[in-house]
Protein backbone atom coordinates (compact mmCIF):
# COMPACT_ATOMS: atom_id res chain seq x y z
CA UNK A 1 0.00 0.00 0.00
CA UNK A 2 1.51 3.40 -1.15
CA UNK A 3 2.01 6.37 1.09
CA UNK A 4 -1.14 8.43 -0.81
CA UNK A 5 -3.51 5.24 -0.18
CA UNK A 6 -2.48 4.82 3.07
CA UNK A 7 -3.49 8.76 4.17
CA UNK A 8 -6.73 7.69 2.28
CA UNK A 9 -7.77 4.87 5.23
CA UNK A 10 -6.35 6.77 7.55
CA UNK A 11 -7.74 10.77 7.35
CA UNK A 12 -11.10 9.37 7.70
CA UNK A 13 -10.56 6.87 10.37
CA UNK A 14 -8.60 9.55 12.65
CA UNK A 15 -11.38 12.64 11.61
CA UNK A 16 -14.04 9.88 12.68
CA UNK A 17 -12.09 9.23 16.07
CA UNK A 18 -11.60 12.74 17.14
CA UNK A 19 -15.60 13.65 15.97
CA UNK A 20 -16.67 10.59 18.92
CA UNK A 21 -14.10 12.09 21.66
CA UNK A 22 -15.46 15.56 21.21
CA UNK A 23 -19.09 14.72 21.19
CA UNK A 24 -17.83 12.84 24.42
CA UNK A 25 -15.83 16.12 25.80
CA UNK A 26 -18.79 18.14 24.63
CA UNK A 27 -21.46 15.76 26.53
CA UNK A 28 -19.15 15.47 29.48
CA UNK A 29 -18.75 19.33 29.85
CA UNK A 30 -22.50 20.53 29.48
CA UNK A 31 -23.33 17.85 32.20
CA UNK A 32 -26.26 16.46 30.06
CA UNK A 33 -27.93 13.63 30.93
CA UNK A 34 -27.98 10.82 28.49
CA UNK A 35 -31.85 11.34 27.37
CA UNK A 36 -30.88 14.71 26.30
CA UNK A 37 -27.66 13.96 24.77
CA UNK A 38 -26.51 10.62 24.37
CA UNK A 39 -22.62 10.38 24.70
CA UNK A 40 -20.48 7.86 22.75
CA UNK A 41 -19.71 5.63 26.00
CA UNK A 42 -23.30 5.52 26.88
CA UNK A 43 -24.30 3.75 22.93
CA UNK A 44 -21.75 0.82 23.71
CA UNK A 45 -24.36 -0.89 25.87
CA UNK A 46 -27.05 -0.37 23.83
CA UNK A 47 -24.83 -2.38 20.94
CA UNK A 48 -23.82 -5.36 23.56
CA UNK A 49 -27.58 -5.59 24.69
CA UNK A 50 -29.57 -5.52 20.96
CA UNK A 51 -26.66 -6.22 18.61
CA UNK A 52 -28.77 -9.34 17.41
CA UNK A 53 -31.49 -6.56 16.58
CA UNK A 54 -29.18 -4.29 15.25
CA UNK A 55 -27.79 -7.32 12.75
CA UNK A 56 -31.35 -8.27 11.60
CA UNK A 57 -32.73 -4.69 11.33
CA UNK A 58 -29.62 -3.23 9.85
CA UNK A 59 -29.65 -5.58 6.92
CA UNK A 60 -33.21 -5.06 6.55
CA UNK A 61 -33.07 -1.65 6.11
CA UNK A 62 -30.18 -1.90 4.20
CA UNK A 63 -31.37 -4.21 1.21
CA UNK A 64 -34.45 -2.48 0.69
CA UNK A 65 -32.16 0.63 0.91
CA UNK A 66 -29.84 -0.47 -2.12
CA UNK A 67 -32.83 -2.00 -4.09
CA UNK A 68 -34.49 1.43 -3.86
CA UNK A 69 -30.97 2.83 -5.08
CA UNK A 70 -30.50 0.70 -8.06
CA UNK A 71 -33.92 1.08 -9.46
CA UNK A 72 -32.73 5.08 -9.09
CA UNK A 73 -30.02 4.35 -10.90
CA UNK A 74 -32.02 2.72 -13.51
CA UNK A 75 -35.07 4.91 -13.92
CA UNK A 76 -32.49 8.24 -13.17
CA UNK A 77 -29.69 7.22 -15.83
CA UNK A 78 -32.92 6.73 -18.71
CA UNK A 79 -34.88 9.52 -17.83
CA UNK A 80 -31.64 11.57 -17.83
CA UNK A 81 -30.97 10.24 -21.55
CA UNK A 82 -34.20 11.13 -22.29
CA UNK A 83 -33.64 14.93 -20.88
CA UNK A 84 -30.13 14.87 -22.57
CA UNK A 85 -30.02 14.06 -26.05
CA UNK A 86 -33.35 15.97 -26.23
CA UNK A 87 -34.05 19.73 -25.39
CA UNK A 88 -38.13 19.18 -26.13
CA UNK A 89 -37.86 16.85 -23.76
CA UNK A 90 -35.96 18.55 -21.48
CA UNK A 91 -37.78 21.26 -20.96
CA UNK A 92 -41.10 19.41 -20.66
CA UNK A 93 -39.78 17.35 -17.91
CA UNK A 94 -37.49 19.28 -15.93
CA UNK A 95 -40.38 21.39 -14.28
CA UNK A 96 -42.07 18.15 -13.43
CA UNK A 97 -39.19 16.98 -11.67
CA UNK A 98 -38.42 19.93 -9.40
CA UNK A 99 -41.79 20.48 -8.54
CA UNK A 100 -41.67 16.40 -7.33
CA UNK A 101 -38.92 16.37 -5.67
CA UNK A 102 -39.95 19.77 -4.21
CA UNK A 103 -42.40 18.44 -2.30
CA UNK A 104 -41.56 17.05 1.66
CA UNK A 105 -40.95 13.00 1.38
CA UNK A 106 -42.40 13.29 4.68
CA UNK A 107 -45.92 13.82 3.50
CA UNK A 108 -45.99 11.18 0.57
CA UNK A 109 -45.43 8.67 2.88
CA UNK A 110 -48.63 8.65 4.35
CA UNK A 111 -50.17 8.51 1.14
CA UNK A 112 -47.89 5.47 -0.30
CA UNK A 113 -48.63 3.34 2.78
CA UNK A 114 -52.71 4.11 2.46
CA UNK A 115 -52.16 3.38 -1.32
CA UNK A 116 -50.05 -0.05 -1.02
CA UNK A 117 -51.56 -1.12 2.53
CA UNK A 118 -49.78 -4.02 3.91
CA UNK A 119 -47.07 -3.89 1.19
CA UNK A 120 -44.01 -2.86 3.65
CA UNK A 121 -41.21 -4.30 1.62
CA UNK A 122 -43.22 -2.85 -1.81
CA UNK A 123 -43.66 0.87 0.14
CA UNK A 124 -40.34 1.05 1.40
CA UNK A 125 -38.10 0.26 -1.66
CA UNK A 126 -40.06 3.11 -3.46
CA UNK A 127 -39.44 5.85 -1.05
CA UNK A 128 -36.05 4.92 -0.91
CA UNK A 129 -35.74 5.19 -5.23
CA UNK A 130 -38.43 8.24 -4.99
CA UNK A 131 -35.75 10.31 -3.02
CA UNK A 132 -32.94 9.31 -4.84
CA UNK A 133 -33.45 9.30 -8.55
CA UNK A 134 -33.51 13.23 -8.81
CA UNK A 135 -30.07 13.71 -8.53
CA UNK A 136 -28.56 11.02 -10.74
CA UNK A 137 -31.69 11.91 -13.72
CA UNK A 138 -30.31 16.14 -13.18
CA UNK A 139 -26.64 14.84 -13.67
CA UNK A 140 -27.16 12.38 -16.36
CA UNK A 141 -29.18 14.75 -18.56
CA UNK A 142 -26.69 17.77 -18.15
CA UNK A 143 -23.66 15.29 -18.85
CA UNK A 144 -25.02 14.53 -22.27
CA UNK A 145 -26.65 17.82 -22.99
CA UNK A 146 -23.18 19.79 -22.46
CA UNK A 147 -21.53 17.28 -25.10
CA UNK A 148 -19.35 19.36 -27.60
CA UNK A 149 -21.03 19.37 -31.24
CA UNK A 150 -18.41 18.93 -32.60
CA UNK A 151 -17.44 15.51 -31.46
CA UNK A 152 -21.02 14.30 -32.96
CA UNK A 153 -20.32 16.24 -36.01
CA UNK A 154 -16.73 14.71 -36.52
CA UNK A 155 -17.81 10.79 -35.46
CA UNK A 156 -21.19 11.18 -37.79
CA UNK A 157 -18.79 12.31 -40.72
CA UNK A 158 -16.51 9.33 -40.08
CA UNK A 159 -20.47 6.90 -40.14
CA UNK A 160 -20.76 6.65 -36.66
CA UNK A 161 -23.90 5.81 -35.47
CA UNK A 162 -26.07 7.35 -32.50
CA UNK A 163 -25.55 4.47 -30.33
CA UNK A 164 -21.85 4.81 -30.89
CA UNK A 165 -21.87 7.94 -30.59
CA UNK A 166 -23.67 7.63 -26.85
CA UNK A 167 -21.10 4.52 -26.17
CA UNK A 168 -17.58 5.91 -27.18
CA UNK A 169 -17.73 9.64 -26.32
CA UNK A 170 -20.83 10.44 -24.59
CA UNK A 171 -21.18 7.70 -21.68
CA UNK A 172 -17.78 8.16 -20.31
CA UNK A 173 -18.21 11.78 -20.64
CA UNK A 174 -20.76 11.79 -18.25
CA UNK A 175 -19.64 9.06 -15.86
CA UNK A 176 -17.92 11.79 -13.48
CA UNK A 177 -21.36 13.38 -12.80
CA UNK A 178 -23.17 10.22 -12.56
CA UNK A 179 -21.19 8.95 -9.93
CA UNK A 180 -20.91 12.59 -8.03
CA UNK A 181 -24.96 12.37 -8.30
CA UNK A 182 -24.49 8.34 -6.71
CA UNK A 183 -22.35 9.76 -3.84
CA UNK A 184 -25.41 12.14 -3.15
CA UNK A 185 -28.22 9.43 -4.21
CA UNK A 186 -26.86 6.75 -1.59
CA UNK A 187 -27.63 9.10 1.71
CA UNK A 188 -30.86 10.25 0.09
CA UNK A 189 -31.70 6.50 -0.35
CA UNK A 190 -31.24 5.86 3.25
CA UNK A 191 -33.21 8.75 4.16
CA UNK A 192 -36.35 6.90 2.15
CA UNK A 193 -36.02 3.94 3.66
CA UNK A 194 -35.88 5.32 7.28
CA UNK A 195 -38.63 7.31 6.59
CA UNK A 196 -41.23 5.15 5.35
CA UNK A 197 -39.37 2.67 8.68
CA UNK A 198 -40.45 5.89 11.24
CA UNK A 199 -43.55 7.34 10.00
CA UNK A 200 -45.63 4.16 8.63
CA UNK A 201 -44.00 1.68 11.35
CA UNK A 202 -44.41 -1.46 10.34
CA UNK A 203 -41.88 -3.24 12.90
CA UNK A 204 -38.97 -3.44 10.16
CA UNK A 205 -35.55 -1.98 9.37
CA UNK A 206 -33.62 0.17 11.82
CA UNK A 207 -36.07 2.66 11.37
CA UNK A 208 -38.55 0.51 13.92
CA UNK A 209 -35.85 0.19 16.63
CA UNK A 210 -35.39 3.62 16.35
CA UNK A 211 -39.03 3.83 17.20
CA UNK A 212 -38.80 0.63 19.85
CA UNK A 213 -36.37 3.19 21.75
CA UNK A 214 -38.57 6.12 21.78
CA UNK A 215 -41.67 4.36 22.77
CA UNK A 216 -39.42 2.74 26.01
CA UNK A 217 -37.32 6.01 26.85
CA UNK A 218 -34.19 4.26 26.09
CA UNK A 219 -32.40 7.21 24.89
CA UNK A 220 -28.95 5.70 23.91
CA UNK A 221 -30.55 3.33 22.19
CA UNK A 222 -32.12 5.86 19.41
CA UNK A 223 -28.60 7.81 19.28
CA UNK A 224 -27.02 3.71 18.58
CA UNK A 225 -29.70 4.00 15.81
CA UNK A 226 -28.75 6.80 13.88
CA UNK A 227 -24.86 5.83 14.40
CA UNK A 228 -25.28 2.48 13.07
CA UNK A 229 -27.36 4.38 10.11
CA UNK A 230 -24.48 7.09 9.60
CA UNK A 231 -22.19 3.59 9.21
CA UNK A 232 -24.22 2.12 6.67
CA UNK A 233 -23.98 5.17 4.91
CA UNK A 234 -20.27 5.57 4.85
CA UNK A 235 -20.14 1.60 3.86
CA UNK A 236 -22.38 2.37 0.78
CA UNK A 237 -20.47 5.74 -0.22
CA UNK A 238 -17.16 3.78 -0.04
CA UNK A 239 -18.10 1.13 -2.23
CA UNK A 240 -19.48 3.91 -4.87
CA UNK A 241 -16.50 5.53 -4.10
CA UNK A 242 -14.39 2.37 -5.14
CA UNK A 243 -16.93 1.58 -8.76
CA UNK A 244 -16.36 5.31 -9.42
CA UNK A 245 -12.18 4.44 -9.72
CA UNK A 246 -12.46 1.48 -11.79
CA UNK A 247 -15.18 3.01 -13.87
CA UNK A 248 -14.26 6.87 -14.53
CA UNK A 249 -10.48 6.70 -12.29
CA UNK A 250 -9.32 8.58 -15.21
CA UNK A 251 -11.42 12.07 -14.60
CA UNK A 252 -9.79 11.90 -10.38
CA UNK A 253 -6.21 12.12 -11.47
CA UNK A 254 -4.19 14.23 -9.44
CA UNK A 255 -1.65 17.10 -11.49
CA UNK A 256 1.94 16.56 -11.44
Amino acid sequence: MTKSQLNKVLTPFIAIIIFLILWEVLVWAMGWPNYKMASPSDLLPSYKNYWPLFLEMGWQTLWRTILGLLLAVAVGTGLGMVMGFSLTMRDALYPLLVGFNAVPKATVVPIIALIFVGQHNFNTVLMAFMISFFPIAVSVSIGLSTLEPEYRDILRSLGATQRQIFWKIALPKTLPEFFGALKVSVTLAFIGTNLMEIVSPHGRGLGALFDSGKINSDYPLMFAVLIALAVLGIVLYYIVVALEKIFAGWADRQPG
